[in-house]
């Protein structure tokens, strides 16, 4: 870039010395009003320089000018580009959007739904324990009626054998 800079300011001071070159010629034009061959082949020199390098300019301009236009073609090519894949990224999220607000909602249904017959479980195991402990007295109280009864049984049969052997013996002892 400061190369490019360099040779434009020297592209520059050349013109300006051309042009003061051709002014100096067209200043001496009016004092002897006809050229010198010299003269004439300097300022012809100096107006070829110059329309040299007007046209290097014109020349370099338009490369500029075309390299410009490419870099904005590569750009706006870029851009849509880039645009396309943002609308397929937000296509993308929106589908998952509407499905995770959807699932989240029937979540929510199902907390709903879900609390009173928590409530209702735990009602219900207490309930049931409370129940089974009852159950559970009942059937200890059950178990020592049953051995309360065994023995009673085998107490009143013990002392029925006893009677019978004691009348028994009170039969025999009459005979």
């Amino acid at each position: 870039m400061q190369t490019d800079n360099r040779q434009s300011c020297e592209q520059q001071q050349q013109q300006q010395q051309t042009l003061m070159q051709a002014a100096q010629i067209s200043g001496s034009l009016s004092f002897n009003g006809n050229l010198s061959k010299e003269e004439e082949e300097m300022s012809k020199s100096a107006l070829s320089t110059f329309r040299a390098k007007e046209e290097e300019i014109e020349k370099k301009k338009l490369e500029v000018k075309e390299r410009v236009l490419a870099q904005l073609g590569r750009i706006e090519d870029e851009t849509k580009r880039l645009a396309g894949i943002r609308e397929e990224l937000e296509g993308l999220a929106d589908p998952m959007k509407k499905e995770v607000a959807l699932v989240r909602k029937k979540i929510d249904s199902v907390n709903k739904e879900l609390k009173p017959l928590g409530q209702t479980c735990q009602k219900k195991e207490r309930e049931y324990k409370e129940a089974l402990d009852a159950f559970n007295e009942k059937n200890k109280e059950k178990v020592q009626l049953i051995n309360r009864l065994m023995e009673l049984v085998s107490e009143s049969e013990k002392l029925r054998m006893k009677k019978l052997e004691e009348l028994s013996k009170s039969v025999e002892m009459l005979r």
